[in-house]
């Protein structure tokens, strides 16, 4: 099986708890689940992750270079701030990044309309709640 990692940013941990009116009620480990079945499905083997930590996202952003075929990414806040991330991206080429949002980042707060992975992501998928974790690893499967 080919190896898709899903690494998941700062707070997303409290997926279940935080602002379930935003983020909605399933857990992160709800969501690896359904990924894990999903990838299956797609003939993916799913390495799913969080990390609260730039650093450690920017270490599996470059593990993923080596070990994966594709990557999607829910980096939550440092999507809008981390330079670290961006980079890390745009040296994982041509690694296929899929960036991926449970809320329309768009119809929220101005500061989360800028996104420094969109540049080096080959899509974007938000404002699907969980689906769109589904969504990107079939995206991933079809460029793959």
């Amino acid at each position: 099986m080919k190896t898709v990692f899903v690494l998941n940013g700062p707070n997303l941990n409290m997926l279940g708890k935080r602002e379930p009116s935003i983020y909605g009620t399933q857990t992160l480990d709800d969501i690896g689940a359904d990924c894990r079945k999903a990838g299956s499905a797609l003939g993916l083997e799913v390495d799913f992750r969080q990390s609260n930590h730039e650093g450690a996202l920017v270490d599996w952003i470059q593990e993923a270079s080596q070990a994966a075929v594709g990557l999607v990414l829910n980096a939550g806040a440092y999507t809008h701030t981390s330079i670290a991330i961006h980079d890390a991206i745009r040296a994982a080429a041509p690694l296929p990044v899929v960036e991926v949002h449970l809320s329309n980042i768009h119809a929220r707060e101005p500061f989360r309309h800028v996104s420094k992975v969109a540049p080096y992501a080959v899509g974007m998928i938000c404002g699907f709640g969980p689906l769109g974790y589904t969504l990107a690893l079939q995206a991933l499967a079809a460029r793959v």
